[in-house]
């Protein structure tokens, strides 16, 4: 989403890129551990403001002269396979993998039938650390995917979905490819003061190809993107302050080709069409954390944005928050305040594209960049083994990036909205090991998530003024706005080497796209303005055979229980959950 950042040890990896790529950039099984910030983000991190995911990779390391082979097999004839191998010597170390996967059951289906829906994909990944001297490291991490995806459609007609929006014609793909490469030279002068200067580059293409006897349009939308840049930073500690100061840059070039063929019997001419642009991102940023007292901690920061390409936009972003330790309880409350800026996509279009939106009472208009405003507090209370931590916050944001399509076609444009609102209750509990056996752990979100105002950047109404592009400045539900959010789940450890893991999820629907609260509803089993809530089971079993053998079974959704999850055509799409899935896999591991 573009409301997360993701970083690849430790390396802010941009797309600015809005709901144009469905692949993930790096195989989970390369992963050695995963780092999770959501919220109360101090100035040295970035400008997304949902969350912040740190992948730590493997490194070779933990590894002597061993490999690993990973098979895999289920239902929807799927498969994920993986040849990974990894040594290291006092100085040096190294890991690569090759994977491959294939599988029926793509993308969330319109239906609950699935259809057109098959995917595959290929990939490898390598890392290399050399430790030249005691206080000079050399990181190199790299990765190259290309993934195929079928896009699902509804069979029928004369479906309610299809009379809203047709699919019935459609038999559209798109392929994917992306690669990243980042270096980082890690230079410690002393214990307590490193220096990071990491240059990377990043390669994502995404190509939406369809039929030419697609119904109504057949839509061709074909982008590449080229990311250069780089992240400098020092970090010291001075008595008390703990202080970071760096500088995180790059330049972006895209490549588009738009086209479509108007099979609806309009006569409308077909488009093709081929265009370029380019931008830039500069953030500086000073941070300090200072440990006023064992009981207090204080942070305080300044980011500075600077955003071009077609025009120039500046943005200052101040952070403040605060932990007070609670003596002998161990209780700490924290409060945080923040300001975030996320640069725009970049935005381009003319000749018949342009035309083409015209016709369809929309224009392309400047695109600035979201503007977030957050304020968060939270406890966290640790109890016997327990953790407990909840938290509330309020995040207003102008200029709410998102993404709308051009009439009956897939064509696709970022847009902003006037502004929006997020607000939240969470809340987390952990166990402690319960009895020998297993833990325990909860998450709960009771959140709101509201737009308001028109259509501001982008894809936008017109005529301007006309009352038909007023959408009003009363808050209303966002497409993603689900209220009640609840997983529940348990690892265990069994005997005979056996290890169980069971989840339950419960979502209380998400916005009902179709509703209409002044009449009846375009879909009479979807009448109220949010969609049915909807509860699934997943459960896996994993047995060690041998030191070097493991098995598991996977098993999600058990129930199959089927339910549309979301139907907001302008910004999502008609989306059913996944149905029930089995799968088995087995590890081995061996010497090279």
């Amino acid at each position: 989403g573009h409301q997360v950042s993701w970083l690849i040890d430790g390396v802010e990896i941009p797309n600015t890129n809005i709901a144009s790529s469905l692949a993930a950039q790096i195989d989970p099984k390369d992963i050695d551990y995963l780092e999770i910030q959501r919220g109360s983000y101090t100035s040295d991190l970035g400008d997304r403001t949902y969350g912040i995911f740190n992948v730590v990779p493997r490194t070779g390391f933990e590894r002597s002269r061993q490999a690993e082979l990973v098979l895999s097999g289920g239902s929807f004839l799927q498969t994920d396979d993986q040849l990974n191998f990894g040594d290291h010597t006092e100085k040096f170390a190294y890991y690569a993998s090759l994977n491959g996967s294939r599988s029926d059951y793509g993308l969330a289906p319109p239906v609950g039938q699935v259809l057109h829906d098959a995917t595959n994909g290929s990939g490898g990944f390598a890392s290399l650390i050399y430790n030249r001297t005691p206080k000079d490291q050399l990181r190199l991490v790299a990765q190259l995917r290309h993934d195929f995806f079928q896009i699902p459609y509804d069979p029928d007609p004369n479906s309610v979905e299809n009379h809203l929006y047709d699919s019935s014609g459609l038999r559209d793909t798109q392929s994917e490819t992306d690669s990243i490469a980042a270096f980082t030279w890690l230079h410690t002068f002393t214990p307590s003061t490193v220096l990071q200067a990491s240059p990377f580059f990043h390669y994502n293409q995404a190509d939406y190809n369809s039929s030419p006897k697609d119904t109504p349009v057949a839509t061709t939308v074909d982008r590449t993107s080229n990311y250069g840049g780089g992240h400098i930073s020092l970090t010291t500690q001075i008595a008390r302050n703990t202080l970071q100061g760096g500088i995180y840059f790059f330049d972006q070039q895209d490549g588009y080709l738009v086209g479509a063929l108007f099979n609806n019997g309009s006569g409308t001419a077909p488009i093709h069409e081929t265009d370029t642009t380019s931008g830039s991102v500069v953030e500086e940023y000073l941070s300090d954390n200072f440990k006023a007292a064992s009981w207090l901690t204080l942070t305080a920061g300044l980011r500075q944005s600077r955003f071009n390409g077609g025009f120039t936009e500046d943005f200052t972003a101040p952070r403040v928050g605060a932990a007070i330790l609670i003596p002998k309880l161990n209780w700490v409350f924290r409060g945080y305040y923040g300001r975030f800026y996320q640069p725009p996509p970049l935005l381009t279009a003319s000749g018949p594209v342009l035309a083409f939106a015209n016709s369809n009472n929309t224009t392309l208009a400047p695109l600035h960049g979201e503007r977030d405003e957050e304020h968060q507090f939270g406890v966290q209370i640790p109890f016997r083994g327990w953790l407990l931590d909840a938290d509330t916050f309020k995040n207003r944001v102008n200029n709410f990036l998102d993404h709308s399509n051009i009439g009956d076609s897939s064509i696709y444009f970022p847009v902003t909205i006037n502004g929006a609102l997020v607000r939240a209750w969470e809340l987390t509990l952990r166990s402690p090991r319960l009895g020998h056996f297993g833990q325990a752990h909860l998450a709960y979100s009771n959140q709101i998530a509201q737009q308001r105002g028109n259509i501001t950047g982008g894809l936008i109404c017109t005529p301007i003024g006309d009352p038909s592009c007023d959408a009003g400045f009363a808050y209303t539900p966002l497409d993603h706005d689900q209220r009640n959010t609840l997983n529940l789940g348990f690892n265990a450890t069994l005997p005979h080497a056996f290890t169980a893991s069971t989840n339950v999820y419960y979502g209380s629907g998400f916005t009902n796209g179709g509703y209409n609260p002044t009449g009846p509803p375009p879909d009479p089993r979807y009448p109220n303005q949010y969609l049915p809530a909807h509860i699934t089971f997943d459960l896996a079993l994993g047995k060690t055979i041998t030191e070097n053998l493991t098995a598991s079974i996977t098993a999600t959704n058990v129930a199959n229980r089927r339910i549309l999850l979301d139907n907001s055509l302008t910004f999502g799409g008609f989306h059913d959950n996944d149905p029930r899935q089995l799968f088995a896999e087995l590890r081995y591991r061996f010497k090279l």
